[in-house]
């Protein structure tokens, strides 16, 4: 033990004397300003394991657009305004592409081929040819009936038990994304697949990737090396379990896609359509690619439906007035005789409104996954060095008070006010929650169709208010976060019920139309 803290204290040293030697190699140009380190391990303890987009938020305000802060020699920089990141992810994006390659997470967990952590190169640039060839704007219009059988379902679902509206919500995510990667049809909220999915996510944001996903194996790489049965070699035994479990995700939804081609009974999907498609599967690493890329899109989508939406209770909770203002849009246009569909998107400016502010509010991911840059540059006079993790600060964009005045209220009506193109540019939240440049998530166009349809079909039929208690008492929500990568709220009481008896029929009728 003496021998490994030794070893480990000599590391400690050898690392800090690069990061010194790597600072002054550029001369006159200082590092971003960023909160100060201790000596050898850095701002280790600066960087919390949940949450940490609300340091990173105060750092904003101390020292300005864009933070530095280094942990055992990995430096990492918060991009706090969207000038920034645009000018560095997207302008720049030739080499702020690429995806830090981590031990833990890619080599001993088994997730480097996701496309969230692939490094740029050929094989992220033909997993994402694959995924805007099916998910691309002109294609997001053939998943329409799909959205509205779903959404229909989630519905009745949820009148049954309006309890349970967290289930419901992630078999609603779940159960489309498995049907439109897999062709796979969720039964019930305990079906084997949406179990599994849940589960590997799960480890993969609160265990795996916790505290921006940086482990003590990923800067001391002998520690992969240790034996098993070594105290202290507890992440070895995790990765061990953790990668079986990854690797169960990856495979089985696809098998179960090649055995159903098999057999002549499937339904059209995102994997068979590209196993059917002779010009795409004369690529190299073709299955490999798509196996992964397939897998890739349930991942992303699952927690980001699930925070937006529970977000969205929330806000209708607790500001009924635009719920009625919402409401009343609706009843004007769509009326009470049917169910809102996409073709009446462009008509409900106050429920886009409604839509955007949940985004801005909810801020699914705070924190963008890392970038990793490939060489050194320069911003506004700082130095910025190779191999720097880049987060886009999304949290801290969205709550720019000079873009969105009181930025901690949720105020649907900002977005109904006149501003320039390129104001309302900079105020769009879809540009932010998705990501940015060339790791933008590629699946962006469906889940945002998915999520509005499902936010004004429950506006269109339900009322959404506090919960009473036995006594007569309003409940006031109490809301936790406890996901260290996605601001999902824990479970809290609301009360959902139909609109009216009206409301109630086209909720049940919707099953004969679908059916």
């Amino acid at each position: 033990m003496l021998d490994a803290a030794i070893w480990t204290a000599c590391a400690c040293f050898v690392v800090a004397l690069f990061v010194l030697l790597r600072k002054s190699k550029v001369s006159g140009a200082p590092l971003p300003p960023g909160p100060k380190p201790i000596p050898f391990l850095g701002n280790v303890l600066d960087l919390t394991p949940k949450e940490l987009w609300l340091p990173a938020s105060q750092w904003a305000k101390q020292y300005g657009s864009i933070v530095y802060v280094h942990v055992l020699g990995y430096g990492i920089v918060f991009l706090n305004t969207a000038e920034a990141a645009v000018e560095l992810l997207d302008k720049r994006g030739s080499i702020y592409s690429d995806k830090p390659s981590l031990i833990m997470c890619g080599e001993m967990c088994g997730c480097k081929n996701m496309v969230a952590f692939t490094p740029y190169g050929e094989q992220s640039k033909r997993q994402r040819k694959l995924m805007h060839k099916a998910f691309g704007l002109p294609v997001i219009p053939t998943y329409y009936p799909l959205l509205q059988t779903e959404t229909h379902s989630f519905l009745r679902r949820l009148v049954a038990e309006p309890a349970e509206y967290m289930k419901h919500i992630r078999r609603y995510s779940g159960g489309l994304t498995l049907s439109v990667v897999y062709g796979y049809e969720a039964v019930s909220n305990d079906d084997e697949f949406l179990g599994l999915a849940e589960e590997c996510v799960g480890i993969l944001a609160n265990r795996i990737a916790s505290g921006g996903g940086i482990w003590p194996v990923d800067v001391f790489p002998f520690l992969q090396h240790i034996p098993t049965w070594m105290p202290g070699a507890g992440f070895k035994r995790n990765a061990i379990k953790w990668r079986r479990k990854m690797e169960e995700f990856v495979n089985r939804p696809y098998e179960f896609v090649k055995n159903c081609m098999k057999s002549g009974e499937y339904k059209r999907s995102f994997c068979s359509n590209l196993l059917e498609d002779e010009g795409i599967k004369a690529v190299d690493d073709f299955e490999f690619d798509l196996k992964w890329s397939a897998n890739s899109m349930y991942s992303a989508s699952i927690d980001t439906t699930l925070t937006t939406v529970s977000h969205f209770i929330l806000a209708m909770m607790l500001h009924p007035e635009a719920q009625r203002k919402a409401q009343e849009e609706l009843d004007r246009v769509v009326g009470t005789e049917r169910l809102p569909t996409f073709a009446d998107r462009a008509s409900l400016p106050y429920v886009e409104s409604v839509f955007k502010e949940s985004l801005r509010w909810a801020v699914p991911v705070p924190l963008s996954l890392p970038h990793r840059l490939m060489e050194d540059d320069m911003y506004n006079g700082m130095f910025i060095p190779k191999g720097t993790l880049i987060f886009g600060n999304i949290w801290t964009m969205l709550r720019d008070e000079t873009l969105f005045p009181d930025p901690e209220a949720f105020r649907p009506e900002r977005f109904m006010e006149e501003v320039s193109p390129e104001m309302e540019r900079k105020r769009n939240p879809q540009n932010y929650v998705f990501g940015f440049g060339r790791r933008e998530c590629p699946g962006l166009h469906l889940v945002d169709s998915s999520i509005w349809l499902l936010m004004v079909s429950m506006l269109s039929t339900l009322n959404i208010s506090k919960a009473v208690d036995e006594h007569g008492r309003i409940v006031e929500p109490v809301v936790k976060f406890e996901n260290p990568i996605f601001r999902t709220p824990s479970l809290f009481k609301c009360d959902m019920r139909p609109r009216s008896q009206k409301a109630l029929s086209l909720i049940k009728q919707s099953e004969i139309h679908t059916a």
